[in-house]
């Protein structure tokens, strides 16, 4: 079947889920299910509808070129260039569209910033990158909220938030590795530009269905919070701590004042970063057929240089360079990460021969 060929079958069978979903004999369960199929073919759909209506223009203006009419002749002469551009893109988008689909764009995300190399100028920049994203989300109209943290001086040693909105793993899911910073630190008296590092972790929230623990797996234990938080620090046991004993991965939280929370809090971490774990050991298996990614999305790969004497943002993955580095602090992120979608889209499209 041809790529073409493909794009009929799929209008035939969204015509079938219209019929279906109007026919009025589908349970809600089967009603939600055939919507979001709907939904997900739809764009593809009326693409190609559209290049087919273009392809009939273009029919039409070759039969022009055959008219006694000198003027419809020239008309079509002018018309044919331009319609054979259009068709192009045309087809180009309804390829784009047409790529295969990470199954976790449409999820909502976990994002874990660690301070690494550089003491506290590290745990610095930790809040600074969380200042970034958080400004990042509100321009997206996304909600972030507090799942974790631990606090050094001004800085953090780790933060963990949940952020929610529209396919935020698919805007956000390059972010993942070390970004370094290239800057003087407030308390270097003789003005000397010191490297420091961040780790960021981008993992799509794990669902119900994704990961399913058997509580006798869970050490679960409750501990009095630390750090900042007002009155109920040191008084109460609400900080909850989680330990997974197949796996070792254990998770802390402490940010809500009901233990209860803290624990639904901590169980969403949990249950997230299992679901990275077993998606790792997938990605592996097949790692040969699935490095169409902007690098690995490794955590150890440092991916970005953010060099404050010079405002220059450097993603070393695509050779992007920016001088807006204080823009991209309040959360102007919207260069960068286009530029990583279009150089993956790029990928892709080598890789299934459509470059």
């Amino acid at each position: 079947m041809s790529m073409f060929d493909k794009f009929i079958s799929l209008a035939r069978k969204f015509e079938e889920l219209e019929s279906r979903m109007a026919s009025g004999t589908l349970t809600s369960k089967e009603m939600t299910a055939i919507s979001k199929e709907r939904a997900t073919l739809e764009p593809i759909v009326e693409g190609y509808h559209h290049l087919k209506k273009i392809e009939e223009e273009i029919a039409n203006a070759k039969e022009m070129l055959g008219d006694s009419d000198p003027d419809v002749v020239t008309l079509a002469k002018q018309e044919l260039p331009q319609l054979e551009i259009v068709l192009e893109e045309a087809k180009q988008s309804l390829i784009l569209m047409s790529l295969p689909k990470d199954p976790n764009d449409s999820k909502d995300v976990i994002l874990e910033i660690r301070a690494g190399t550089g003491g506290e100028e590290a745990a610095l920049f930790a809040a600074d990158l969380l200042r970034m994203y958080t400004r990042f989300v509100e321009r997206q109209g996304w909600r972030m909220e507090m799942m974790s943290s631990s606090t050094t001086g001004e800085g953090f040693r780790e933060v963990i938030t949940l952020i929610r909105g529209h396919a935020v793993y698919s805007r956000l899911k390059f972010e993942s590795g070390v970004h370094r910073v290239q800057r003087v630190p407030a308390t270097e008296s003789q003005g000397r530009v010191h490297t420091s590092a961040c780790t960021v972790a981008i993992l799509p929230e794990a669902d119900d269905i994704d990961i399913v623990i058997n509580p006798a797996d869970l050490e679960i234990s409750a501990c009095r919070s630390s750090g900042s938080g007002g009155q109920h620090v040191n008084t109460t046991d609400s900080a909850v701590r989680i330990v997974h004993k197949p796996s070792g991965i254990a998770v802390e939280c402490q940010e809500e004042r009901s233990q209860h929370k803290n624990k639904d809090k901590a169980m969403k971490v949990l249950k997230t970063r299992l679901f990275e774990a077993a998606q790792k050991k997938q990605d592996d298996e097949i790692s040969a057929d699935r490095k169409s990614q902007v690098g690995s999305g490794d955590r150890s790969e440092r991916i970005r240089t953010y060099n404050f004497p010079q405002g220059r943002l450097t993603d070393h993955r695509i050779n992007l360079t920016l001088y807006k580095l204080p823009d991209v602090m309040e959360g102007d992120l919207q260069e960068v990460l286009d530029a990583l979608g279009t150089h993956h889209q790029t990928e892709l499209l080598k890789n299934t021969g459509h470059a």
